[in-house]
């Protein structure tokens, strides 16, 4: 998604042109359901999510003065994505096979997946949503800690202690499975 909407759409968004909000709404509405599903781990949080993203971008769309929409959208639903998360203290997060290469160092079959998956759930909600936006979304600890009002030390420490708890808990139930085993830990 790196070419952004015409000027023309968007100003049309902001005229309330119901054409125009369709036409980006079916553009993005994938890359933002998916994204709201990975930290929601609810279809039905994941739509609220998709809904609430597209109706606070659709209001503030005369505020868009970046050259990255999807990077500005992306950043509505990952704010909207938390509030939900903040509110209901749940949500677990299933981890992406580039996330698995990150955490365990390895390139995972099905059945390590579904370990780690078991282990990513295991993780409290923040420490969850911290973990995916680091590892996954690419996100810097410094907008991790504006993400979440806190500092840059919160969102290393969360995603260390994570990592940790991670390669234990995978550890615990894969003895026998040397391709979870990290040798640089």
């Amino acid at each position: 998604m790196t070419e952004n909407p015409d000027p023309q759409t968007l100003a049309a968004i902001a005229q309330g042109c119901e054409k125009a909000s369709t036409e980006i709404f079916r553009r993005y509405e994938r890359q933002v359901y998916t994204l709201a599903q990975r930290i929601c781990q609810n279809e039905a949080d994941a739509l609220d999510v998709l809904q609430d993203t597209f109706v606070l971008a659709f209001a503030k769309v005369e505020q868009f003065r970046g050259d990255h929409f999807w990077a500005w959208l992306k950043k509505i639903a990952v704010n909207q994505a938390l509030t939900r998360l903040r509110k209901q203290r749940r949500g677990p997060l299933l981890v992406a096979l580039d996330a698995a290469r990150n955490l365990v160092g390895t390139t995972p079959s099905a059945a390590p997946q579904m370990d780690l998956n078991a282990a990513f759930a295991r993780l409290a909600p923040d420490t969850r949503a911290v973990v995916w936006l680091y590892d996954v979304e690419g996100y810097s600890h410094k907008e991790i800690a504006e993400l979440f009002g806190r500092t840059v030390s919160f969102s290393k420490t969360q995603v260390s202690r994570a990592h940790q708890q991670m390669r234990g808990w995978l550890a615990d139930t894969s003895q026998d499975s040397p391709c979870l085993s990290n040798p640089t830990t």
